[in-house]
């Protein structure tokens, strides 16, 4: 789980500059423009929902509220982050709030759509795939939604503490703690695997 990361911000679809002048059309009504943004941050938005929350339906509707929500907001940006990074704590929110309500039960449906290696594909080797599957979701139910959100952020996004501690809206201190905590949690929850 801990290895070598991309310190990275939300990928640069289109450019910031562009993001931004688009962000201000739309705050003034321009549709036109806001589709541009939907079009160009929604997959990368429906992969860290996805990831977060486990399924595609569930992921499909916090983005499209993370949306709605933004074309409703977009008179309050004001570019003090870029519109990537905007969005990314939208979705963020929309997620916890989800899986806030509805803990226990969290599935990671994502990680079974991972491709298998030809020397993976033997029945034994199936199995044991989705044991480790099935592990590895019971695991991230241990998590509370914060420190799942932070280790998703960190461990499968590869984002930086500072970003994700924009993103979450904590310090990189809180973030550190709680991708620790997951870490342990998990490692712990998942030894029998390693």
């Amino acid at each position: 789980m801990a290895g070598a990361h991309t310190q990275t911000a939300p990928p640069d679809t289109g450019g910031e500059t562009d993001d931004a002048l688009l962000a201000v059309r739309a705050a003034e009504g321009d549709e036109d423009a806001f589709a541009v943004l939907v079009q160009r941050h929604a997959p990368m938005l429906l992969r860290l929902a996805t990831r977060l929350l486990g399924t595609r339906p569930e992921a499909e509707d916090a983005v499209q509220d993370a949306f709605l929500s933004a074309w409703r907001r977009l008179p309050e940006f004001h570019g003090h982050a870029s519109f990537g990074t905007w969005m990314y704590r939208i979705v963020t929110n929309r997620c916890l709030n989800v899986l806030r309500a509805r803990r226990p039960v969290a599935p990671l449906d994502a990680a079974a759509d991972l491709p298998a290696a030809e020397h993976a594909t033997s029945p034994a080797r199936i199995t044991e795939g989705r044991d480790a599957v099935r592990e590895l979701r019971e695991a991230l139910d241990l998590l509370s939604a914060e420190q799942r959100a932070c280790w998703v952020l960190r461990e499968l996004d590869g984002q930086s503490y500072e970003h994700i501690a924009e993103v979450v809206g904590i310090s990189q201190d809180a973030v550190r703690a709680r991708v620790f905590r997951a870490r342990r949690c998990l490692t712990q929850a998942l030894g029998a695997w390693r």
